[in-house]
């Protein structure tokens, strides 16, 4: 179990560096797949609460760390006038969020049903960016929302889901080689049919 956890803290960190070479989808409203999120979210339906929340505090730190920090306001050539910035940690909460919401369907999980997961994740993508969306034009003061802000959530989170499954790949074949099996209901169902 401390093998495992300690691989999908490593999966996370090394999902930040391959996030960097992510390109927008120009054709889909400049969308773009979250793997940083896609990772956390898929690694929290397989581990403990302790260890979702340690993944949620790296995650969210080390995302604001590479996105929050930066010119007040964004590039100084572009906004002229400085905007409130949102606090440090607000990503900390956003993805122990949706962390406990992957959390409520471990027991699908646990018993085989994986599917329900994957489509969660992008369920959460949805709900992640958007209650980021609305934290940014909060903070900056107002809400302004069209088509293309909705487009550009509902692509980014389609076009993460779709890789869900191949990370939940991974997570088995990293499970089966530490030893741990992270949904032991669906092995015990295999073994009394056999």
């Amino acid at each position: 179990m401390i093998r495992y956890s300690f691989i999908t803290i490593l999966l996370l960190l090394a999902s930040f560096v391959l996030q960097q070479f992510l390109p927008a989808f120009t054709g889909a409203h400049d969308s773009r797949v979250l793997l940083v999120q896609l990772v956390f979210l898929c690694c929290a339906v397989t581990v403990g609460q302790p260890t979702m929340l340690l993944l949620a505090f790296i995650g969210g730190f080390l995302w604001d760390a590479q996105c929050a920090l930066g010119p007040h306001g964004g590039d100084p050539l572009i906004y002229t006038q400085e905007v409130e910035s949102l606090r440090f940690g607000y990503s900390i909460l956003l993805f122990g969020a949706m962390g406990f919401l992957m959390q409520g369907i471990q027991p699908l999980f646990k018993q085989g049903k994986w599917q329900f997961s994957a489509l969660l994740s992008g369920i959460a993508i949805m709900l992640y960016l958007a209650a980021e969306f609305s934290i940014v034009t909060f903070v900056r003061g107002g809400w302004i929302i069209n088509r293309d802000i909705v487009l550009k959530i509902a692509f980014s989170a389609l076009l993460t889901m779709l890789f869900s499954p191949f990370v939940f790949w991974l997570l088995f074949r990293v499970a089966r080689a530490c030893g741990h099996s992270i949904n032991p209901e669906a092995g015990r169902r295999r073994r009394r049919t056999a």
